[in-house]
């Protein structure tokens, strides 16, 4: 499994969304492998993109507690629609069990900032994705001596933040897919 961002593209996409110069001393990156659901980890990783790493942490609990929804963008086909805290898209859901892997991985993340001496606090997710991983073959017994595949799957997630100046930090919860007034 390899890094699907380098510290150059990192570096890039920070000067390009936040108009900042940064380091390869000021990036953090996080990867895991988990057996969550695909689709629920590209929802959940879009909605943290962006937020630092505390703010992250708050949601991603209130994700978990069935507080708040993420909102679902793709594989909303016969998805149901609820009433959200924000505009435009009103389909959404609530993956306990991928909100509590990315939690578990931005811990790993807050680790590596104290490690390399980073202020958590100034440190905004800039990339956020998840692939698929490795397949684990199953089989379940049907009638007559025959089987069908049941096979699991796994889930590669990674996290990147970066260490921002403090006037280009969001000051609050108030992500404008997630949440309005927070």
């Amino acid at each position: 499994m390899s890094w699907s961002a380098s510290y150059e593209d990192l570096i890039e996409l920070v000067r390009r969304r936040f108009g900042a110069s940064v380091g390869e001393d000021q990036i953090v990156r996080a990867r895991a492998t988990f057996r969550i659901s695909w689709k629920s980890s590209i929802d959940v990783a879009r909605a943290i993109r962006g937020l630092t790493v505390e703010q992250a942490k708050q949601y991603l609990n209130d994700v978990a507690a069935g507080r708040v929804p993420v909102p679902v963008k793709g594989h909303d086909k016969k998805r149901a629609h609820h009433p959200v805290p924000w505009r435009g898209w009103p389909a959404a859901r609530w993956p306990r069990k991928a909100a509590l892997a990315y939690l578990e991985l931005l811990e790993s993340l807050e680790g590596n900032c104290t490690y390399k001496g980073l202020n958590t606090s100034n440190a905004v997710i800039i990339h956020a994705s998840s692939s698929k991983g490795a397949k684990i073959p199953g089989y379940m017994p049907r009638a007559f001596g025959r089987s069908s595949p049941w096979n699991n799957y796994e889930v590669n997630v990674e996290i990147a933040a970066a260490e921002l100046p403090e006037e280009l930090v969001p000051k609050k919860l108030s992500h404008k897919r997630i949440l309005k007034n927070r």
